[in-house]
């Protein structure tokens, strides 16, 4: 932060530590790969086609091993991206059943009394997931519908059961929100926990308020238009929580959200995997558990305020 103008900043985030925002803010090249905690592995991959296209890789992996080894693959899906679409391809493609697989998404989107979207809302995460991928294998192949989750007002206090029946989850693949959310477990239901992590780790599946910088992050995804319409994004949501990070037999992260060479996750992963351990910011729970952490080019550059006036944006000076 400039020296010569100091300031507070605005409380929006229940973490407000700005000396060690500062700091990670910092990290940058081989740093930002390095962790004291050997389970914690973090990668770049510079190229986003070769970075997707690993995030479907892996998920098709993890299913073809598991059926020529003859068991169940349970697995803790993120968000729809279009991507799945092309996982389904791939599936139908090389011919890999799926009738051994269990899928739990990790949240799915609620009104302000906590009822969850319906299967038919274009702006939910099941509607997309069903249309993205589950639809898309062929028949033969497909994931029986039993065997397909979503949190719901009606399954979300038992949602992380159903997970622990079935072992706990083979793998869970997630990210992250700009303010360090984990699914939509939020930082500032993260902060009841105040530093108190062992029981921050014990919270199941829950129906939640979404943070400000949530609503603000979805309001420019297709839902709301792409546009920034805030008052599109749902208030509350159905999401899983630390303890099913915890269950799962490894935790695997992609974090590639930009716009141009503009990322809003470059410094929240920072913050993550480089800041306090903290319920407050719920993402740095991997800094605890591990996790396979792969990093797009443009998330993990260097993060360079110094130089911010040569790097805007040229305009029309109509002073002339």
């Amino acid at each position: 932060m400039n020296s010569k103008f100091a300031y507070a900043s605005f409380p929006i985030h229940p973490f407000t530590d700005v000396e060690a925002c500062e700091k990670v803010m910092r990290i940058g090249g081989e740093d930002l790969c390095k962790h004291p905690n050997p389970k914690l592995k973090i990668g770049i991959i510079e190229d986003n086609t070769q970075f997707m296209l690993k995030f479907m890789l892996d998920i098709l992996g993890g299913v073809k091993r598991s059926l020529e080894e003859g068991r169940r693959h349970v697995i803790i899906l993120p968000a729809p991206n279009p991507q799945y679409a092309l996982l389904a391809q791939m599936i139908n493609q090389l011919n890999i059943s799926c009738k051994h697989v269990h899928t739990f998404n990790m949240d799915e989107y609620a009104d302000e009394h906590g009822n969850t979207a319906p299967a038919d809302h274009p702006g939910g995460f099941q509607y997309w997931m069903q249309r993205d991928f589950f639809r898309r294998i062929k028949p033969e192949l497909a994931i029986p519908p039993e065997q397909i989750h979503f949190p719901n007002t009606e399954n979300v206090d038992r949602y992380t059961r159903m997970i622990e029946d079935l072992g706990g989850a083979d793998v869970c693949y997630g990210g992250c929100g700009w303010n360090g959310h984990i699914a939509f477990f939020e930082p500032h239901i993260g902060a009841r926990f105040g530093d108190d992590m062992e029981a921050f780790m014990r919270e199941g599946a829950q129906i939640v308020d979404l943070h400000p910088l949530t609503i603000a992050q979805n309001s420019l995804f297709c839902d709301a238009g792409a546009s920034g319409a805030w008052h599109r994004v749902p208030p509350k949501a159905a999401t899983i929580g630390p303890k099913d990070l915890v269950n799962s037999k490894v935790n695997k992260c992609y974090h590639w959200f930009s716009y141009g060479d503009v990322s809003w996750q470059r410094f929240i992963t920072r913050l993550m995997v480089h800041g306090p351990v903290t319920p407050k910011v719920p993402g740095s729970i991997y800094q605890v558990i591990g996790a396979d952490m792969w990093l797009s080019g443009t998330v993990a550059a260097e993060i360079d305020t110094a130089n911010i006036a040569e790097r805007r944006v040229p305009f029309l000076d109509i002073r002339e």
